[in-house]
């Protein structure tokens, strides 16, 4: 017998989510921020610290002393500015397949605690952050400048997380009551 559910397409079609991730969209400068711009510049210092890694020890024969802890500093950078970004857009890893088989009224109450503790976590790690920095005053090893430099840029990463996340809740829930 046939079945009346081979005939129909699947539910949620993984298609439709791969193709708009490849949207097409015009280049806007106004879409992007400050941070963007700063995780960019971080990103090719990093991509030239690796290069003049790669190139002073399998090129040249002898490795460049710094290279390695500065790109794992600016690596950190790359990741927690990225961090700030996602935060702008709300789009951090989260578990959406529940938000679809919730009445509307439960997954929007789920949404705004996520959000209040997305929050919270923001508030607390910067806090922690700016307490260990202050904390910190031992050199980097290679490089003669306070360790504390990544903490407080962890500091700052957190803070605008939060700052972010509280503009875009701000402009979400004023566009709804519209």
């Amino acid at each position: 017998m046939n079945d009346p559910r081979e005939n129909s397409p699947p539910i949620g079609d993984p298609m439709v989510d791969f193709e708009s991730a490849f949207d097409d969209s015009p280049f806007k400068l106004s879409d992007y921020r400050l941070e963007d711009f700063v995780t960019l510049t971080l990103f090719w210092a990093l991509i030239l610290v690796v290069f003049a890694q790669f190139f002073s020890r399998y090129v040249m024969g002898s490795s460049i002393g710094w290279t390695e802890e500065i790109a794992r500093y600016l690596l950190i950078g790359v990741g927690f500015f990225g961090s700030i970004m996602a935060a702008r857009n709300g789009s951090h890893i989260m578990v959406e397949f529940f938000y679809h088989y919730m009445p509307s009224w439960q997954a929007r109450l789920l949404e705004r605690l996520v959000n209040l503790i997305s929050l919270s976590f923001y508030i607390a790690m910067a806090w922690i952050a700016y307490q260990l920095a202050s904390r910190t005053n031992s050199l980097m090893v290679s490089v003669d400048l306070p360790k504390s430099i990544i903490y407080f840029t962890v500091c700052a990463a957190f803070t605008l997380m939060a700052l972010r996340t509280v503009q875009r809740l701000y402009l979400k829930y004023r566009e709804r009551s519209l």
